[in-house]
């Protein structure tokens, strides 16, 4: 890091949202001897483990999952497109553990709400008095005919979305691509999914390497939605085709990706109405739909009907995150059945509120304090510029920075993106922020 980019970055931090850096407020603990169950050790399972470790007394805090490695997602794209070596996205989960909680090396294969238990893939049955599924979501490439993780990174085939090998392999087929031009398509499927921005990005920083390398000139890049829109909040979709057009991207809606052959380079699209459309590539960035891991699926915390129900999404209530069912369950994170909010971001602001409700709930008072939704997403450009998108459930932008305009690309957004939101993530791990 160069002189000026360091002072850059400290004067930026003067400037944080306040969903960065804000301190978590201080609060009596509660003297309680229950059990709480936490399912998963992502970000959400880290980060309210964190906090009810402060704000319970007696508690016994358990988090089961599997997973030796903790990744910083939200620094995906930045690998996939060759702005950090893919060092920056691993660490190691037992080094992120709070004090005094057990950690169970398994995955929940099941829940069993009716019985307040779940049971491990090794067979490990666990009773709870409180349950927080922070399980993540499951991508669901299986959707795709022909699509193969493994060959990420050859026949021109990338995808930032299935880890840190995945993002760095991405990167390679993006230089080879940028190194000649050709066609590229850019994918986005119809289901809900995290980081709704990633696409975009993906995109954007697609060109900027092709204008880098000069050969955008004799390339063809394609958006293809399955959607009607790019992205789900009209006055950013909007912005984003603006820009879209003046680099010559070309966007198709409504074709939802069905099939690749990696072998020929060929992707097959279909309609609502089930028409086809084959596009040849030379570049693909596939998207897999999104859904919810088979336990929680396959169980009764998951939505029965309505929007969520396909995907066997988590059935909270959008504002206190507590399940409508079952009252002493609460989700947190991409899991959830709500209207938006599958980002890291979201996790920070709804994390204080899940160990609010929850301790709520254990001292049997009703949940008080309600999640609007918060998501934000810091939508890159092209490399050292970015625009911050901050919005709600409903869809209204909210600027956590007035003096900063949100559609405006920035080199501050830049900034807050490759420096200063990874330090934030991993305070919000510790129960700081």
């Amino acid at each position: 890091m160069t002189g000026s980019t360091r002072r850059a970055l400290l004067r930026a931090a003067s400037l944080a949202p306040a969903w960065a850096m804000a301190p978590a407020p201080a609060r009596a603990a509660l003297k309680t001897n229950a059990h709480i169950v936490i399912a998963g050790s992502g970000l959400g399972g880290i980060a309210v483990a964190s906090r009810l470790g402060k704000l319970l007394d007696g508690a016994r805090i358990t988090i089961v999952d599997r997973k030796e490695e903790h990744n910083y997602q939200p620094g995906y794209t930045l690998v996939a497109t060759g702005v950090w070596p893919v060092s920056k996205v691993r660490d190691r989960n037992a080094d992120l553990q709070p004090a005094g909680v057990r950690w169970v090396k398994d995955m929940v294969a099941s829940f069993d709400p009716a019985s307040n238990s779940v049971t491990t893939a090794g067979g490990q049955r666990i009773g709870y008095d409180f349950l927080v599924v922070a399980t993540g979501l499951h991508l669901d490439f299986a959707q795709v005919a022909g699509m193969d993780v493994g060959a990420i990174g050859t026949h021109g085939l990338a995808s930032v979305y299935p880890g840190p090998q995945a993002a760095q392999a991405t990167w390679a087929a993006m230089q080879g691509f940028a190194a000649k031009g050709g066609q590229a398509l850019m994918t986005l499927p119809a289901t809900p999914l995290k980081c709704a921005g990633a696409p975009l990005k993906m995109t954007f920083m697609l060109c900027d390497r092709l204008r880098q390398a000069a050969t955008l000139d004799k390339s063809k890049v394609r958006f293809v939605s399955a959607l009607g829109n790019v992205f789900g909040v009209k006055v950013v979709n909007d912005n984003v085709l603006a820009r879209w057009q003046a680099l010559g991207v070309a966007v198709e809606t409504n074709h939802k990706l069905v099939a690749v052959d990696i072998g020929a380079r060929r992707a097959t699209f279909v309609t609502p109405e089930g028409e086809k459309l084959e596009l040849p590539y030379d570049f693909i960035h596939v998207v897999p739909p999104m859904r919810a891991p088979d336990a929680v699926k396959n169980s009764d915390l998951a939505w029965k009907d309505g929007p969520f129900a396909a995907g066997g999404w988590l059935e909270v209530d959008k504002a206190t995150l507590q399940h409508r069912r079952f009252p002493n369950v609460f989700g947190l994170g991409d899991i959830n059945g709500t209207p938006r909010g599958k980002t890291a971001a979201t996790v920070k602001k709804s994390a204080p509120i899940v160990a609010h409700n929850l301790v709520q709930a254990i001292a049997g008072r009703r949940p008080d304090e309600d999640f609007d939704g918060y998501t934000s997403c810091p939508l890159i450009t092209r490399e050292g510029s970015a625009m911050l998108i901050e919005f709600d459930y409903e869809g209204r932008l909210t600027p956590s920075l007035p003096m900063i305009d949100p559609l405006q690309e920035s080199y501050f957004a830049w900034l807050m993106k490759i420096g200063m939101l990874k330090p934030a993530y991993m305070a919000v791990l510790k129960g700081r922020v």
